[in-house]
């Protein structure tokens, strides 16, 4: 579990205490608040631990390799011209700290970079291990119409995707879970194969396709919402969503209609029930009041979920956080769906 971050000039931020929920994090914004910046940052010190932990003969954790791969993994995932542009230039402070503090101690990790930065990383606290369990990333996009190819494309020449794209499609392409985890994998899958209308298979030829009951479509032809879904099932039923982890999905209602979104806050609270923890970034009313509903739930009282409002001032954004979404001050985003209700109520 991660506990805490701890941010000084990150982008639009010039400082944040975060202080996470062991199953649940929802963070809240309008857009340009800076919600998908804050999932990128955990989610690439992550991946870099776990991806050096996973490497036959790997050793201890070390400064110069750390300082290397995770300055590389930074640019990768944000895409900015230079490492240094991720921090958010203030007159006597020119470099970003970020600190991450988890359960297992041993993980532990504090690092920075100035400005001018062209891609390197001080490490100011070296974590003891690397990290055993794999975070996922769903960006806002769908990526199995993407799939056939992507990997190799994007390994061998210079893309300007973002480097998240690249890690989901490679756990996406992964071997179906066998084994003891099945009866768990299928209560997890039902209800979203149910809700697409059938199971998402990888062919031999590299291509996802939906099949029903009707045959297979590919996945091209399948609503993009539906895809979005189809994202979530193939990682449960390859294992990459299951028992331990960490999910950080941005917009998860993004091209979702209402029933579809309350059938992804159901998935959400089930991973999380499940050992999974969870950030979101969103601005969705709907899919706020949606979990707060599936919460209230006295079957869901051991969820534990704490919510980041994020709230643009002129010394950058402020982030509030508590249990509930009343502990996150006024969005304006969700303020103006409350209006638009009320002003459609009022019409004659």
């Amino acid at each position: 579990m991660l506990k805490q971050m701890t941010i000084n000039n990150l982008t639009v931020f010039s400082t944040a205490d975060l202080k996470f929920g062991r199953n649940l994090n929802v963070i809240v914004g309008e857009n340009g608040a800076g919600k998908t910046h804050l999932l990128k940052m955990i989610y690439s010190v992550l991946s870099v631990s776990t991806e050096e932990g996973r490497k036959p003969k790997t050793t201890l954790p070390t400064k110069s390799v750390l300082q290397t791969r995770l300055a590389d993994k930074l640019v990768n995932i944000y895409r900015p011209e230079s490492l240094g542009r991720l921090a958010k230039r203030k007159q006597g402070r020119e470099r970003c700290d970020i600190s991450l503090v988890f359960e297992q101690s041993d993980w532990d990790i504090a690092f920075s970079f100035a400005s001018n930065s062209k891609s390197e990383v001080s490490i100011e606290k070296l974590p003891n291990a690397w990290i055993d369990v794999s975070p996922v990333y769903l960006p806002t996009r769908e990526l199995l119409t993407i799939y056939p190819n992507f990997i190799s494309v994007y390994e061998g020449h210079y893309l300007e995707f973002e480097e998240t794209w690249r890690d989901t499609c490679l756990l996406l392409g992964a071997l179906i879970q066998r084994g003891a985890k099945e009866k768990r994998i299928r209560e997890l899958l039902e209800p979203l194969e149910i809700a697409m209308g059938g199971a998402i298979v990888l062919d031999r030829n590299g291509r996802f396709y939906l099949k029903t009951d009707n045959g297979s479509m590919e996945m091209p032809l399948v609503a993009e919402g539906l895809r979005k879904l189809g994202m979530l099932a193939r990682l449960i039923a390859t294992g990459a969503l299951l028992d331990k982890g960490y999910l950080f999905w941005d917009e998860p209602e993004a091209n979702l209609n209402p029933v579809l979104i309350k059938q992804v806050a159901k998935s959400i609270l089930d991973l999380s029930d499940s050992g999974i923890q969870v950030f979101i970034a969103t601005h969705s009313l709907f899919l706020l009041r949606e979990l707060e509903i599936l919460l209230s739930d006295p079957v869901r009282k051991k969820i534990n979920a704490k919510f980041f409002g994020l709230h643009q001032t002129d010394e950058g954004v402020r982030i509030d956080q508590g249990s509930t979404v009343d502990d996150i001050g006024d969005i304006a985003a969700l303020d103006e769906e409350l209006a638009q209700s009320d002003r459609f109520l009022a019409v004659d």
